[in-house]
């Protein structure tokens, strides 16, 4: 509409300002609010450390980012937004935690919650075994293995191992049997001739 002005003075910053750094305020004759944009982002600012100080609470510091990136308030780096899970929760669209950041949290949590153990603990376990499986003694240890029925941690295994306690069960009488019949001394009849055969005594 003519006559209308194409400009409006913040009364924070004292500048004259288009009206589109003004947002909106339908108590005002204008429509806008009296502080612009940035003046009312300082603002806020300032009432919210001032808020938390006075609760005794950190106020972390703003950050310059560069544009298409992120800071992760776990690991303190700005990364691309390629490095983040998508959050449509979120006022960005993106996570809180990178994927690295993510992912080392995820392993924490699996550790507590599947074995009751930090990572810390399962460390010391593994510098115990002198960093291999307790069982072969030759390939690294990489996976915590339990007993199903107690709980209780009882070492940190290779894949393979892990995987054959999971195939006998954990059962201690078939695996003293797998190891005597590896060794060739499990029961069981002997070809001495065409169709006959020896038990052993």
């Amino acid at each position: 509409m003519a006559g209308e002005p194409f400009a409006k003075r913040c009364t924070g910053c004292k500048r004259d300002l288009p009206l589109t750094a003004f947002a909106r305020d339908r108590n005002r004759s204008d429509g806008l609010q009296v502080r612009c944009r940035e003046c009312v982002a300082e603002y806020s600012a300032a009432h919210y450390r001032r808020r938390r100080e006075a609760m005794g609470k950190s106020v972390r510091e703003k950050v310059d980012v560069p544009p298409g990136h992120k800071l992760c308030r776990m690991c303190g780096e700005a990364k691309p937004h390629s490095e983040w899970h998508r959050n449509a929760t979120a006022s960005d669209g993106l996570s809180t935690r990178c994927k690295a950041c993510r992912a080392a949290r995820g392993r924490q949590d699996h550790l507590k919650r599947q074995y009751g153990i930090t990572e810390a603990e399962r460390d010391e376990l593994i510098a115990s075994q002198a960093g291999v499986c307790c069982i072969c003694l030759s390939a690294p240890a990489a996976h915590v293995d339990h007993c199903h029925e107690t709980g209780r941690v009882r070492g940190v295994l290779c894949f393979s191992c892990n995987a054959a306690l999971g195939q006998f069960k954990d059962r201690p009488d078939v695996i003293r049997r797998a190891a005597t019949y590896v060794e060739g001394n499990a029961w069981k009849p002997i070809l001495v001739a065409p169709g006959v055969y020896q038990l052993p005594s």
